[in-house]
């Protein structure tokens, strides 16, 4: 095909805070599918804090390689076709990465390539419906293990996965206590997704305003933050809380591990006899149909709400995903690089 592919390719790998110079805009000619190939016209990108771990290290998942498009989930539409499963024109959803065209044989470094279902955007396919909306309902139900009547605290309540974790707890009759940053994103924690209290970790005092809304302790803590955001909450533990260990955005740009800080109040999980778990929702990949069902039920009743955060272009690649990690997100951060339909061949 004739035209320009662009990807964003890893230059360096990232020392503190992501830059510009971190990345290298590369381009080419549009590759063509070979035998049982397909090529993807990529219409938008979802950015996770996740991707900041995959950029500097082995993880769950090796190291981006120096020099290959940064690796991100993404929505995009089938171009061409050489494979009897994917058509000229459908809508697929895989790891495709920073890059606007990309041959596939129908897998990807995280799983197979998925038809986008009938009916579902692209913003919910990799939102609501898609690994983040997954990870707020297996962390929760599935690690957390609330019941009604258990309080239910969140961190990073404004972000993509933990506003789904608020109106998840919230459905299932729990009381909710949301931690945001700025009186905005605390409003639309309590006004939009219905947490009973959110707290604002850049004006309050988190641990104290924890114990005041949650004298008792609370049951089950949803951490996407970590550093003291977790240590506030081990200090105000009911006893057998679950902890759901989902995330750590505060430390994910430390320039070196030994910069990162570790548990001061540990033992807090003996004094009170609670769990702490961490998970990955690859894990439960298996059960993903499920996750869905049930989101879209919550959906269907009107007790959850989706919020997304468009940017517009791919030169934005890196400055989108330097908006998680500079607080500017309010929910769900995507990319849209063009709509669809596009021309096929």
């Amino acid at each position: 095909m004739a035209g320009t592919n662009r990807r964003w390719l890893l230059e360096t790998r990232p020392q503190g805070m992501i830059k510009d110079t971190d990345f290298r805009l590369d381009e080419g000619p549009i590759p063509e599918p070979g035998e049982g190939e397909f090529l993807v016209r990529v219409t938008d990108l979802s950015f996770d804090p996740t991707q900041r771990g995959w950029l500097a290290a082995d993880t769950y998942l090796p190291a981006v390689k120096i020099g290959a498009p940064v690796r991100a989930g993404a929505v995009g539409q089938v171009i061409k076709s050489n494979h009897p499963g994917f058509q000229p024109g459908q809508m697929v959803q895989g790891t495709f990465g920073w890059q606007e065209y990309v041959i596939t044989k129908g897998m990807t470094e995280t799983g197979p390539v998925a038809p986008v279902r009938k009916g579902i955007t692209p913003e919910q396919a990799l939102g609501v419906f898609g690994v983040t909306g997954l990870t707020a309902w297996f962390g929760l139900t599935d690690v957390g293990q609330p019941k009604a009547g258990d309080t239910v605290l969140v961190s990073g309540a404004a972000g993509a996965t933990g506003s789904v974790v608020v109106q998840v707890a919230k459905a299932l009759g729990c009381k909710v206590i949301g931690i945001a940053g700025g009186p905005d994103k605390c409003r639309w924690v309590t006004e939009v997704a219905g947490a009973d209290y959110c707290i604002d970790y850049k004006r309050e005092n988190v641990a104290a305003a924890i114990k005041a809304h949650a004298p008792k302790g609370v049951n089950v803590v949803f951490e996407n933050v970590g550093g003291d955001i977790l240590e506030a909450a081990l200090m105000n533990l009911a006893l057998r809380a679950r902890i759901v260990l989902c995330g750590g955005i505060s430390s994910y740009n430390a320039e070196d591990l030994s910069q990162m800080q570790g548990l001061r109040s540990y033992m807090q999980l003996t004094v009170m006899r609670a769990r702490m778990e961490g998970f990955i929702i690859l894990d439960y990949a298996p059960r993903w149909a499920e996750g869905v069902a049930a989101l879209s039920k919550l959906i269907a009743e009107g007790k959850l709400k989706t919020l997304e955060d468009v940017q517009h272009g791919f030169e934005n690649c890196p400055a989108t995903l330097r908006r998680l990690f500079e607080g500017k997100n309010l929910g769900k951060q995507l990319l849209k690089l063009t709509a669809p339909p596009l021309p096929v061949v």
